[in-house]
């Protein structure tokens, strides 16, 4: 059989499409061959059914490949993955970033590799030692500064496959954005399972405001700075005063709200209220007037009524809220949620979902029409397409170049696009 370089399938969020791009490392440098390597999400029982259809179709398309399924289902559901014929090897999150891990594979691994690798995720202190200078497109660099989550939220997961929190050391982070930038990227974002939990581990307790001030001082080259995702009742002093003087700091937070009414705000063990997000909301926009909000929403979580889910709706606008991603409740074993006996209907969940994404996207029409006759700095994705400073897509209609930064008024809008 002829070797070739292994071919890896990334399911999930940024963080998993980082970590991907870390083992594409190990696994050259251990010479891996002839394999397939699937990095899971579990964050829903439908996320973990499309890593079971991914891993099949990717066995029927590389007959004579191994396969090797790793992320967050691989670490919370290790049996279900293999007991699958089309598996050989399991790998948890923490083996996956380890060199030894791969090293043992070498190019003919099969033979006396345990089949499953998978330990105690809640018994890992720190964050894998094995960084990438980021990865994107030739214009954005994503860079991890924290994995994990101390949080227990009743619909969620993720702490059972990313661990505890943990933190990469300010000194590291700010080393490796100076080797970004030093390779031309224009733009960083900050990614983590729990951005704002970054420091709680460290000497002296940062907060996340500390570490962006102090990338912002230290790497003064640095174009733009972007925080991928952030829970707001955990905003510190610092974060509040870099989005008020810091105009390096991208004007677009997205926001992990989860729901509009207190009591299944309490129900889902989220930390803060809805006035705490109105609140949050308004402070950001009155420190910075161009500020967008993107946020999170599960619609049609156990016991949520009609009136429950108004307040929800009406959160959208409160908040001032331009890009939601919106989460049709799906039971997830494992969860305290999934025990509610209060389930909601599943064609109810749907129709709120769908009044849900319709009040967004009336959001984004609202958005794209005040940016019209705007100046933008747009940072070019593609010779075609690039992103305003509040991630809003622009298109161009003559070529542009890949990666700088493009001064442009804002002519119109079509199709969800600005027009440049």
């Amino acid at each position: 059989m002829s070797t070739k370089a292994p071919i890896f399938a990334t399911l999930g969020c940024r963080l998993n499409a980082y970590e991907t791009e870390a083992m594409k490392e190990l696994a050259a440098s251990a010479g891996v061959q002839d394999a397939v390597v699937i990095n899971t999400c579990a964050v829903t029982a439908e996320a973990v059914r499309k890593a079971r259809q991914e891993i099949r179709k990717l066995k029927r398309e590389n007959p004579q490949a191994k396969v090797i399924v790793t992320g967050c289902a691989a670490q919370t559901e290790p049996a279900t993955f293999s007991k699958m014929d089309e598996v050989d090897v399991v790998i948890g999150n923490t083996e996956k970033m380890q060199a030894d891990t791969w090293n043992a594979m070498g190019p003919n691994f099969i033979g006396d590799t345990e089949r499953v690798q998978v330990d105690d995720i809640m018994s890992v202190t720190e964050t894998a030692g094995h960084l990438i200078d980021g990865f994107g497109t030739r214009s954005r660099a994503y860079v991890q500064v924290q994995n994990g989550c101390d949080h227990r939220c009743t619909f969620c997961i993720i702490p059972y496959g990313r661990g505890n929190s943990r933190s990469v050391p300010a000194g590291v982070v700010v080393d490796q954005i100076k080797r970004l930038v030093d390779q031309g990227y224009n733009e960083v974002v900050l990614t983590g399972v729990d951005l704002t939990s970054w420091g709680a581990d460290l000497p002296a307790t940062p907060h996340l405001g500390d570490l962006v001030m102090r990338i912002l001082k230290l790497v003064p080259d640095l174009p733009r700075l972007r925080i991928s995702s952030i829970d707001s009742i955990e905003a510190d002093d610092a974060l509040m005063q870099a989005i008020a003087t810091e105009k390096r700091l991208m004007p677009h937070l997205h926001l992990s709200l989860q729901h509009g009414d207190d009591l299944i705000l309490k129900r889902m063990a989220r930390r803060h209220l809805r006035d705490d997000a109105i609140r949050f909301c308004e402070e950001a926009k009155k420190l910075r007037p161009e500020m967008t909000f993107g946020a999170d929403i599960i619609a049609g979580f156990p016991t949520e009524t009609d009136a429950h889910f108004e307040n929800s709706l009406k959160l959208v606008k409160d908040c001032d809220l331009t890009w939601l991603h919106v989460f049709p409740y799906s039971k997830r074993e494992g969860t305290p949620a999934a025990k509610i006996p209060t389930q909601v209907n599943g064609t109810v969940i749907k129709a709120r979902a769908a009044r849900l994404r319709a009040a967004g996207n009336a959001q984004v029409q609202k958005h794209l029409q005040s940016q019209v006759g705007r100046t933008h700095a747009i940072l070019m994705e593609n010779p075609n397409m690039g992103r305003t400073e509040q991630f809003t897509e622009v298109s161009f209609a003559s070529a542009q170049t890949e990666g700088t930064l493009v001064t442009a008024s804002i002519l119109g809008h079509e199709d969800g696009r600005l027009i440049a």
